[in-house]
């Protein structure tokens, strides 16, 4: 069989790598490579239409990867009639680009823990607040909306807010343990009764709806038998909380009685309340959310209680639909959940390729017009034009030095777009992330796109 017939486009000054990296990777994934080095030092300065210029296509090419700096690479395929794709932006991710190293599998994304995403406190706030915040908890992947109400009062408007967010197609559950509150909230549509104990555990049967059932006494877990009992007893369904407690409460002993409750009733559907730990705990609350997610995967707990009040945990819903797709996928493998899916990965970059400081003057040599490169090394920020390389750990020192050198082109505009993308590259060198002129940082599932940025649409124009 005719192997494939690749043809990999690059600038003048990555050619010898590209060639090194194509020829490598030919016999390990069975491809014919050509490489074609375009009349331009930078790669990254290519854009489609440029390429189209002055590519040429050796016969019987199958398909084209340029560099991944390259956009709309349609117009290449409708001007050559053959698959254009972007590679990466630096050659030693080449055979990443390849599948080198895993990536995710085609059926990676399924999972089978429900979300509920309470709102806090609801009864503080107006109908259209509430609205507002239940989209936005279904838009990041809750499948419930736990509507919290206020203890020791009996909110009159239950059963109006209730309503107003199965109106907007979302599932609901009241977060209580009021008898009134329920009943009204239940006869409004809630599917759901956030929590049932001896205080309230008569009136469960008149509810109609599944309720969540907990201990009386946390520590100890006295009154949660009698009351599985009771709820068995009159055929009412519900989930087991045996209820996470906080660091400093308790909080090892607390999943330990999960565990317990786990092999008591092997077979019984059960729910974490995780905000307990992600609210209460001075730390970013993707890597908590994950590991919660992992211990709910392994031991069957197939629902979790989150919030998102506090700023450091502002995207745990987020979070946790992002991760229960890992841990179901490395679970249910055997594999770790580990080079899947980077998108909780945001404060450092999954892995980060520096040059040697070589690379920065022989690139400065190379570069013959008035536009500044700006790259980062890690420790200092490169700033290259027209033969001339200014680097230093302080942003500021380099543009100084740039502003000695009296450059015509730096006006304004120009200015502010050098201290933006220098104040990128600062940022990238302090944290371990990459940089790379013109794109966003790579902040996992948070990133915002600069695709769109208006300088960056001027500078097209022009």
């Amino acid at each position: 069989m005719t192997s494939e017939k690749i043809h990999f486009v690059t600038g003048r000054l990555a050619e010898k790598a590209v060639r090194d990296e194509v020829s490598r990777l030919e016999a390990e994934f069975g491809f014919q490579g050509t490489v074609q080095a375009l009349p331009i030092s930078v790669a990254a300065l290519m854009t489609a239409k440029w390429i189209a210029r002055h590519l040429s296509l050796p016969e019987g090419t199958s398909r084209v990867i340029v560099p991944g700096f390259c956009d709309q690479v349609g117009v290449l395929q409708e001007a050559f009639g053959v698959p254009f794709e972007i590679g990466p932006k630096d050659v030693r991710r080449l055979r990443e680009h390849f599948g080198g190293t895993g990536g995710q599998p085609e059926n990676y994304g399924e999972y089978d823990i429900e979300i509920i995403a309470e709102i806090n406190h609801a009864p503080r706030f107006q109908r259209e607040q509430i609205c507002k915040q239940a989209r936005e908890l279904g838009e990041a992947g809750a499948d419930v909306i736990d509507i919290g109400c206020l203890p020791g009062q009996t909110w009159p408007g239950v059963a109006d807010a209730v309503k107003a967010v199965r109106d907007l197609g979302l599932r609901v559950s009241i977060d209580s343990l009021n008898p009134a509150e329920i009943s009204e909230a239940a006869r409004a549509g809630a599917e759901l009764v956030l929590s049932v104990n001896q205080t309230n555990l008569q009136n469960a049967p008149d509810w109609g709806i599944e309720v969540v059932v907990i201990p009386d006494e946390f520590e100890t877990l006295a009154g949660l038998d009698e009351s599985i009992d009771f709820l068995q007893s009159k055929n009412v369904p519900f989930r087991i909380d045996p209820i996470l407690e906080p660091i400093g409460f308790g909080f090892a002993r607390s999943l330990g009685r999960y565990f317990e409750v786990r092999k008591k009733y092997p077979n019984q559907q059960m729910m974490m309340g995780i905000g307990n730990l992600t609210e209460l705990t001075d730390c970013d609350s993707a890597g908590i959310n994950t590991l919660l997610m992992g211990i709910c995967q392994e031991q069957g707990i197939r629902s979790v209680l989150t919030t998102q009040v506090i700023n450091w945990a502002r995207s745990s819903v987020k979070e946790c639909d992002i991760a229960r797709r890992l841990v179901f996928h490395s679970i249910r493998n055997g594999v770790p959940p580990k080079h899947l899916d980077n998108r909780l990965v945001v404060l450092r970059d999954e892995k980060v390729i520096r040059e040697k400081t070589a690379y920065f003057s022989e690139l400065a040599d190379q570069i013959k017009d008035a536009n500044f490169r700006i790259q980062a090394d890690g420790k200092e920020v490169h700033a290259m034009a027209s033969h001339q390389h200014f680097h230093h750990q302080d942003p500021f020192e380099i543009f100084d030095r740039i502003s000695d050198a009296d450059f015509s082109n730096l006006d304004p505009s120009h200015s502010f777009y050098l201290g933006f993308e220098m104040c990128k590259a600062l940022i990238a060198n302090q944290l371990g992330k990459e940089y790379h002129q013109d794109q966003a940082l790579n902040w996992g599932h948070l990133t915002v796109s600069e695709k769109d940025r208006h300088r960056l649409r001027r500078r097209k124009r022009g």
